[in-house]
């Protein structure tokens, strides 16, 4: 299968997933997925149909087709992967509405907070709520949440303290917003 050309924000999916607020783009070994903007996804993932569409239509996202969404999109919003879907069309409204390079500005800002919770607050146990947390959660209440960690830990050495500590935070601000931190299964 030929290669594609990666994109200027390769961390966005074509789909509208945030590919850097991903478990998989955090594994470690085969399983590890580069981003569907990365070097080497379709090896990884050759099942996706959306890159192609784009290609064919010569753009780099959906949200950019005329025909968008399509029906490649029935049941998208229905049920999760390994990464939550649920913003998935709000996240591409966004991007669309502020345009690409704000909205990376924004995703970055919360990709290093997900890298600081993971290299911090993580205990090895962590990754994916926080991933639903950080995806899910407005980039203000994450902020909001670091502040409280950063004052409620302060005093601990333990790693296992410290994740207590955040997801704790994090639940309570998901609650608070009414957000669901739980992936959704497809029904079979």
């Amino acid at each position: 299968m030929a290669e594609y050309k990666t994109r200027k924000y390769p961390l966005f999916s074509a789909c509208g997933l945030n590919c850097g607020l991903c478990p998989r783009y955090y594994t470690e070994g085969s399983s590890r997925c580069p981003g569907c903007g990365g070097e080497g996804f379709l090896a990884v993932h050759c099942s996706c149909s959306m890159i192609p569409c784009c290609e064919r239509k010569g753009i780099e996202y959906c949200f950019d087709c005329d025909e968008f969404p399509c029906k490649k999109y029935d049941g998208a919003d229905i049920y999760d992967s390994f990464i939550t879907h649920k913003n998935q069309f709000v996240d591409m409204e966004k991007a669309k509405r502020i345009g690409m390079e704000a909205y990376s500005a924004a995703l970055h800002e919360k990709i290093g907070i997900f890298e600081e919770l993971l290299g911090n607050y993580n205990g090895g146990r962590r990754k994916n709520l926080y991933c639903m947390a950080v995806n899910l959660l407005e980039l203000q209440d994450i902020r909001a949440v670091m502040e409280q960690i950063g004052s409620e830990t302060v005093a601990e050495t333990s790693v296992k303290a410290k994740a207590a500590a955040a997801v704790r935070l994090f639940e309570e601000m998901a609650e608070l917003r009414g957000i669901s931190m739980k992936l959704r299964k497809k029904q079979s």
